[in-house]
């Protein structure tokens, strides 16, 4: 992000995602993760998987869910970041986590993190936050662990033949859990 554009001097205003944002998120989060549009950013998985990261019907749900909260962090008036939080009885899961390839970079990503996980204290009083990660994603992953995630060396396999998730390029792909303790 340059230190020249009048967004990345904006703090963010965070907010819970309603149903109108659906078609919104699902091209952020599109963005954020496939094809060229994502490789603007660090974050694209376009070397690992092709086809889509998710779909209007899996936001819906999310957005919907009493369980669930879609956070969106707005920059300038414009939807820019997102996360999913989940409340699963003593921790929270968070993922769904997408920052616009332009923004990248330039810290709005860890303050997401960090709003997320103070509302997930706060909203359901969790203990812990846990996500997973693809595995090869090494250098995602060491950004969480200096953020406090821990590797927990848990796996959980790929969906393989389930395009919802993507279209996978190499046959080794798996999630890693991490975990942070919140309190």
């Amino acid at each position: 992000m340059s230190s020249m554009d009048p967004v990345s001097s904006m703090e963010p205003i965070f907010r819970t995602a309603s149903a109108e944002d659906v078609p919104a998120l699902v091209a952020l989060v599109e963005s954020a993760y496939r094809g060229d549009s994502s490789r603007a950013g660090w974050t694209t998985e376009a070397d690992i998987l092709d086809g889509q990261r998710t779909d209007p019907d899996a936001v819906a749900a999310v957005v919907g869910d009493p369980t669930s909260v879609m956070l969106v962090a707005e920059v300038g008036g414009a939807l820019t970041a997102c996360c999913q939080l989940e409340d699963r009885g003593g921790h929270a899961y968070f993922g769904m986590f997408a920052v616009s390839p332009s923004q990248q970079g330039g810290g709005l990503g860890r303050r997401v993190l960090t709003e997320a996980e103070r509302l997930a204290r706060e909203r359901w009083g969790a203990a812990e936050m846990h996500m997973t990660v693809i595995s090869v994603r090494e250098d995602l992953i060491a950004w969480y662990v200096r953020r406090g995630y821990v590797r927990t060396g848990k796996t959980s396999p790929f969906p393989y033949g389930d395009e919802r998730f993507g279209l996978p390029k190499r046959d080794d792909l798996e999630f890693e859990l991490l975990v942070k303790k919140l309190r």
